[in-house]
């Protein structure tokens, strides 16, 4: 059950990044990106770090895509850039179809010559996805990008509030 589960989350967050980058839209594209975290956080889930999934769906997809949709709200874009084009969405999904159809078959090729996930012994570090292992290693070993990245989303809202204010003006 769980390799199913594993399968069926793996490919929703592969085909919410394609959409996430291949879409025009940036409110859609936010709402993909939405997707693939919710994906991603299952994916955690089933590594048993559940802190970690948590975080990634109350820090990412709740907080920071409020950012990024508050700020795509902000740079107030022009309504073509914002309208849905449905022409071909028929032919992009038959092209992602048969390319997810081809990678399906050689990943399977490939994932016959590994042994089963029942067979295999997993182990991990006592604190391994609680808040304690967490913490510990983010505060210690990961301190500097962790305050870079801080101050690089800083950094970025205010660019869109530059830009925006001379849009004003």
């Amino acid at each position: 059950m769980e390799t199913i589960i594993f399968y069926v989350f793996a490919a929703t967050s592969v085909i919410g990044s394609l959409v996430l980058v291949s879409h025009k839209n940036p409110v859609a594209s936010a709402l993909s990106l939405v997707l693939t975290l919710f994906s991603t956080a299952v994916l955690f889930i089933l590594l048993l770090a559940h802190f970690i999934a948590l975080i990634q769906v109350l820090v990412y997809a709740g907080a920071i895509m409020v950012l990024f949709l508050f700020t795509v709200m902000f740079l107030n874009l022009r309504d073509e850039s914002l309208r849905f084009d449905a022409v071909k969405v028929p032919v992009k999904l038959g092209i992602l179809s048969l390319l997810l159809l081809i990678s399906g078959y050689f990943i399977f090729i490939g994932f016959k010559k590994i042994p089963p996930l029942n067979t295999m012994v997993i182990s991990h570090p006592e604190p391994f996805g609680t808040v304690e292992g967490v913490g510990e290693v983010l505060f210690s070993d990961y301190l500097l990008p962790f305050e870079l990245t801080s101050v690089l989303i800083v950094v970025a809202i205010l660019g869109v509030v530059v830009i925006a204010k001379r849009r004003f003006d």
